[in-house]
């Protein structure tokens, strides 16, 4: 199995996977998936859950697994803390940026915009206009789940699709992002909660005494 370090290579795509965790709440239960996915835009404020995240090479051999909590206040705010196997915060203050590994004690920041770009996070950037930005098609059914699949329409992407995967509940439980370079990250959500009442400072980032710091 490679090292966190490796594993850490993949943060750009795997920032962008975990935000799109925060579609997964209960929505109209007969509804298809993209209309789904669409009224949880437009009807959900803030969102909390635990998720576990695993990584597979093109091969489908696994390359890293981790775990943690996330947190997110539309539009623009999040907090993703991972707790396994090493501790890892991302934040996003409405503004920049922030990514801190506590093993290496350095921090990254960009401005968010930037961090963002035409990834994926772009289901959740503030317009709610979707179909702007992705092509979407429901799937059908598969392992009792139904399916629906987001491809960016920007060349510049680094992912070729993202799959999410909805239960009876109308709950978003699972979610497959493909890339270009044929990497597999594969979500599972559980605990969920929408629209709890977060504080705003879990969205504030201060870098700590002595952390290198990357970036502006």
């Amino acid at each position: 199995m490679l090292s966190f370090r490796v594993f850490c290579a993949f943060r750009g795509h795997l920032f962008s996977a975990l935000l799109l965790v925060i579609l997964g709440f209960p929505l109209a239960v007969y509804a298809a998936a993209t209309d789904r996915l669409k009224t949880f835009i437009a009807g959900t404020r803030s969102a909390q859950a635990e998720f576990t995240q695993t990584v597979l090479d093109s091969k489908g051999h696994k390359m890293q697994t981790a775990s943690g909590i996330m947190q997110f206040v539309r539009p623009g705010k999040f907090r993703w803390e991972y707790r396994q196997p090493y501790a890892q915060l991302i934040v996003g203050d409405g503004q920049k940026f922030w990514m801190y590994d506590a093993d290496l004690n350095q921090v990254t920041v960009k401005k968010l915009d930037a961090a963002l770009g035409s990834s994926p996070a772009a289901l959740l950037s503030g317009s709610n206009e979707i179909e702007r930005d992705f092509i979407l098609q429901d799937i059908g059914v598969r392992d009792g789940l139904e399916w629906l699949q987001a491809t960016p329409k920007s060349a510049e992407s680094t992912f070729e699709k993202i799959l999410m995967a909805f239960n009876a509940r109308s709950e978003l439980v699972a979610m497959e992002l493909h890339d270009a370079f044929g990497h597999h990250t594969v979500l599972r959500f559980s605990a969920l909660q929408r629209n709890p009442a977060i504080p705003p400072q879990r969205f504030r980032f201060v870098p700590p005494q002595g952390a290198d710091v990357l970036g502006e």
